[in-house]
């Protein structure tokens, strides 16, 4: 059973970083890429990002779960690993329910993010949400490496 819970924890927390450096090198660069009209190519990226934290909150949950049955006590809870991965999860919904939405009211007052002068109060506003949703996602990558190595190592 031991080797199936680690099995469960590396998988989820894996998936989950995996995903994230699959997003950041490959999805949202072939967007801007590819697409000439920068607010579709915003608007595919953010829906995108939703279904990146749908799959990392997943993956909390089952990595916390997994912990807890592992170690036989909610105690496990506060191993490194663990709350790194609990730290991911907080700075995942923080960017999903705080940042991103707020960002979708400027992107909708604008109407066209791309067209907005940056000088417009609107597009700086927007401007420093996208820095705080991109250091938010920084955070939970470099998070999630140090756990998923720490998790790798314990025995």
């Amino acid at each position: 059973m031991t080797n199936v819970l680690r099995f469960v924890q590396v998988f989820a927390l894996g998936t989950w970083v995996g995903s994230i450096i699959y997003f950041s090198a490959v999805v949202a660069q072939a967007a801007f890429g590819t697409v000439s009209n920068r607010d579709q190519v915003g608007a595919f990226v953010g829906t995108a990002l939703g279904g990146l934290h749908y799959l990392g909150v997943i993956a909390a949950i089952v990595y916390l779960i997994a912990t807890v049955w592992w170690g036989r006590s909610a105690s496990s809870l506060v191993k490194p690993a663990a709350l790194g991965v609990v730290l991911m999860l907080l700075l995942t919904l923080a960017s999903q329910k705080v940042v991103i939405p707020r960002m979708e009211v400027l992107r909708a007052q604008m109407g066209s993010v791309d067209a907005t002068p940056s000088s417009n109060p609107l597009r700086a506003e927007f401007d420093r949400l996208h820095n705080i949703s991109v250091q938010l996602e920084s955070g939970v990558l470099l998070v999630g490496l140090i756990a998923l190595f720490l998790t790798v190592r314990s025995k």
